[in-house]
């Protein structure tokens, strides 16, 4: 597929977003840290400004961005509406939440409330854009069980690393903290790992003799292409991207999304101050950084069964 950065920016925002305010709300329910109100609430800020701007920049990859509400008419049999509902229906709950740290008015039982639902919708929320993937037959490669895993995970992981620096801004980030996290973004990347080990050792069911039903004949191969350039489905449904270059952006992925913020984790656990905070804000690029190149691969490695059509495999 043609990775849109559109999409990208979308899945990778919104996710780090929704996955640092539910480290937020995880945090008000069960008390694990002691964070700082003034931290927390302009941590929540940014978490809302980054879901804010992912679905937002979602329109841009619309023909007709002003007729984006209508996608939220199709809950029934849409998981791209459902994610539209989910993550509206998120922003109250996300908004009161906000709202208790700075103003103490609030009571300790709506701000509960509020942290609960707002956990439990951004959760909601990120399995409902994998699941926009997933349930998408016609791509094998986004069509299996390790697509929602994987965005629940980054999610997490990115929101965690974005997590991190608020404890260090409260005061909250020892070393255990900082070793939990490097758990967290070694899980994630194992869960996307897992991922590629499947879609590479994938048997795809549909071939160019089953799309053309004259696979009955014997072996099938086109006799010349259909079309003598590059029409629109093959520049959006057939993007390809060499072995040799997703085997290296592969890599990159990996040492950018987890084993430069691991070292830089480790590094923060057993440092304070500025030079805690410089060690962390450095995690997070590097960690959002390989979660973008993830997100591009994502895309640029799947394709459409229309392809079989022009004698592509999938």
């Amino acid at each position: 597929m043609d990775p849109a950065y559109s999409v990208i920016l979308f899945t990778s925002a919104s996710g780090a977003g929704y996955g640092l305010i539910a480290w937020l709300a995880f945090t008000r329910l069960s008390g694990f840290w002691q964070l700082s109100p003034l931290a927390a609430g302009i941590t929540c800020l940014v978490a809302l400004a980054l879901i804010t701007t992912g679905l937002l920049s979602s329109t841009f990859h619309l023909g007709h961005p002003e007729r984006a509400w209508r996608a939220m008419s199709q809950w029934r049999s849409s998981w791209l509406s459902r994610e539209g509902i989910f993550a509206i229906l998120t922003y109250p709950a996300a908004l009161i939440f906000t709202a208790g740290w700075f103003w103490s008015i609030i009571p300790a039982s709506i701000m509960n409330a509020a942290a609960a639902a707002t956990l439990l919708l951004s959760v909601i929320t990120v399995i409902s854009t994998g699941m926009i993937y997933a349930s998408l037959t016609t791509i094998p490669r986004w069509n299996n069980a390790w697509v929602v895993p994987v965005y629940v995970a980054l999610a997490i992981a990115s929101g965690g690393l974005l997590f991190s620096i608020a404890l260090a801004v409260s005061g909250a980030a020892n070393q255990p903290t900082m070793v939990l996290m490097m758990a967290v973004l070694l899980v994630s990347w194992a869960v996307k790992w897992a991922y590629w080990r499947y879609i590479d050792r994938q048997s795809p069911a549909s071939t160019t003799a089953t799309a053309t039903g004259l696979g009955h004949l014997g072996q099938v191969s086109q006799l010349e292409a259909p079309h003598t350039s590059e029409n629109y489905l093959l520049k959006e449904m057939g993007f390809e991207v060499a072995r040799k270059h997703a085997t290296k952006l592969r890599r990159m992925a990996l040492n950018f999304g987890l084993l430069l913020p691991g070292i830089l984790l480790v590094l923060a656990g057993v440092s304070n101050g500025l030079v805690q905070l410089a060690l962390l804000a450095l995690a997070l690029c590097f960690g959002l950084g390989g979660v973008v190149i993830e997100r591009w691969l994502f895309f640029a490695e799947a394709r459409h069964a229309v392809t079989l059509f022009y004698g592509r495999s999938l």
